[in-house]
């Protein structure tokens, strides 16, 4: 079964007496333990599509499947459920809380899964090494440097260890040497058996994963196989 199974899905938005089409009949499957990069310029649709894959919006039309679970036709409660069990989210600003620790933000997911504190604790300090930051788990973020505080964010998108790592832009607000360690480190979590969805629209980014999909009008344009996949 298919980690990711959108079926004819469309999503249209209604601006005044304007229909916007920004999906259009997309089909895509991803396997578990795949790493794919989903790209396209902007207005192609590629932000709706994260939307979409990311449980923070439903179809018009078709059918969405995450992890084997139909969430095409879920209120946004059941949506806040999927996303906190099953999909961790990775953003360009990182979305820290700046006056917390690494370790408390890291928590925050299992705060709201309602995990017992000291299971929380073991758990955050696992994600933290994870990314390379066992020492540095009571620093605040400005305390860190960028690639940190990114690697922060990684940390807090594993923690529950969701089904899908879904990194919206991660290197967009770093400079291009530690965006390049960014990127290294998700090749080594897609090395140990985590699916990995980027979006990008940058090619230097998209080649780091081991498939790029292609967006363009709100349809599929391309989806092709890379480095030996």
């Amino acid at each position: 079964m298919s980690l990711i199974r959108l079926v004819q899905v469309s999503r249209c938005y209604r601006m005044g007496s304007e229909t916007i089409h920004a999906l259009r009949e997309v089909n895509l499957e991803i396997e578990r333990g795949e790493y794919v990069a989903i790209m396209g310029p902007s207005g192609s649709g590629k932000a709706p599509l994260m939307n979409m894959l990311g449980s923070l919006d439903t179809p018009t039309a078709g059918r969405y499947e995450l992890d084997g679970i139909d969430v095409s036709q879920m209120d946004d409660n059941q949506l806040a459920e999927v996303r906190n069990q099953r999909i961790g989210f990775v953003f360009q600003t990182f979305h820290l809380l700046p006056r917390s620790t690494a370790l408390h933000n890291v928590e925050l997911p299992l705060i709201y899964a309602g995990y017992p504190a000291e299971t929380r604790r073991r758990m955050a300090l696992e994600a933290l090494a994870q990314v390379g930051l066992a020492d540095r788990v009571q620093h605040r973020p400005n305390e860190l440097s960028g690639g940190q505080r990114q690697r922060v964010a990684i940390a807090r998108a594993l923690v529950n260890r969701p089904a899908l790592l879904l990194a919206d832009e991660p290197t967009g607000n770093l400079d291009s040497k530690t965006g390049e360690e960014i990127l290294a480190l998700f090749d080594a979590l897609w090395r140990q058996g985590h699916t990995i969805l980027i979006v990008t629209h940058e090619e230097d980014v998209a080649r780091h994963a081991r498939r790029v999909v292609r967006i363009r009008d709100g349809r599929i344009a391309a989806d092709e196989r890379s480095r030996g996949s």
